[in-house]
């Protein structure tokens, strides 16, 4: 087994202190403190750092760096490495491509949080995200009562149509109150009934989007529901996951029936029991673990060894590639300002 490394640019370590941990519970502890960042870093943090922690604490040999090595298996967000950089003879770079919509052009192994990017970027393997760290879970005191409906996400992610007074207004008239949660309190679901997430009523396939909100809707014992994206359609698998609207009007209508039918509440509870357990932290570690040793290090070894021609060889098919997106991505913003004249 080559060394396998976990990169977080020096600039970009957390202020908090890494302790070395002994529980689980500290690992979500931590992590609920330091992944909130809602930017660039708060997005390696979820994923690099989390992902190293939880591989550490469950003895799988790791090491995290903030200098990049030039020699073994390396694990890092796209955007912690040049655009540039081409990794040595002897170094495999597995790029997170999280929110990105293009990968880094010349990394040899992407992991990507939609099933959807992997079949436009090669030598992609999807892992879906984490959930939230550090979760409290719908409290059982609250029963059947079905009055707190709530967004947890950046609001720059949510509908127009669901930021309005009219649209508080609206539910207020259901018996319902609408909270927009701020980004310190995305782990506590203990009050809320519903969960509402919707980035706007186009029906856009949002490719580079994770379904980190319905899984974290299964964890927390709540309903979802969702708008029509790509990562929530590729993990539904029966009409209990969420529902999923394409307007306000479905919107109002789903909180009418959830509000009115307790059977089907507690039916969308159970079943985000079971399918919680496909994004627990015990699952996604042992996912992680799969991907390292029967993916990455078969890959590592195909790699080194090579030839030299061979391996520029893949470096010029990948640059040769970037220009025909980068052409693409052109041709496409010309023809939509052009439609928008």
């Amino acid at each position: 087994m080559p060394p396998v490394y976990f990169y977080i640019p020096l600039e970009d370590w957390p202020s908090y202190k890494i302790p070395q941990f002994k529980k689980a519970v500290d690992v979500s502890s931590y992590l609920q403190n330091v992944c909130i960042v809602p930017t660039c870093v708060g997005t390696i943090y979820s994923w690099i750092l989390q992902t190293y922690l939880w591989l550490k604490i469950n003895d799988f040999p790791c090491k995290l760096t903030g200098v990049l090595p030039s020699k073994g298996i390396v694990i890092t967000y796209w955007q912690s490495i040049p655009i540039d950089f081409k990794p040595s003879p002897k170094l495999l770079v597995v790029s997170v491509l999280a929110d990105g919509v293009y990968p880094h052009p010349y990394t040899q192994l992407r992991v990507v949080q939609n099933p959807q990017q992997s079949l436009f970027f090669s030598n992609s393997y999807y892992i879906p995200h984490w959930p939230q760290p550090g979760m409290i879970p719908r409290s059982p005191s609250r029963a059947d009562r079905f009055e707190n409906i709530g967004f947890f996400g950046a609001i720059s992610n949510l509908s127009p149509e669901l930021k309005s007074l009219s649209w508080q207004s609206q539910l207020e008239k259901l018996g319902l109150k609408w909270s927009i949660v701020k980004p310190n309190y995305w782990n506590d679901y203990s009050n809320i009934d519903a969960v509402l997430a919707v980035r706007d009523f186009e029906k856009r396939d949002y490719f580079q989007k994770p379904a980190t909100k319905l899984f974290n809707a299964w964890h927390s014992g709540v309903p979802a529901i969702l708008g029509c994206e790509s990562a929530f359609q590729a993990e539904r698998k029966s009409d209990l996951d969420y529902i999923e609207v394409s307007s306000a009007d479905e919107v109002i209508a789903a909180l009418k029936r959830l509000r009115d039918d307790a059977n089907l509440r507690q039916e969308m509870i159970e079943n985000g029991r079971l399918r919680a357990q496909e994004t627990s932290i015990k699952s996604l570690t042992a996912r992680w673990r799969d991907f390292i040793t029967q993916v990455a290090l078969p890959a590592y070894e195909d790699w080194c060894s090579a030839s030299y021609l061979n391996q520029q060889s893949l470096f010029i098919q990948r640059f040769l590639a970037k220009k025909i997106d980068g052409i693409d991505h052109r041709f496409k913003k010309i023809f939509t300002a052009a439609r928008d004249c």
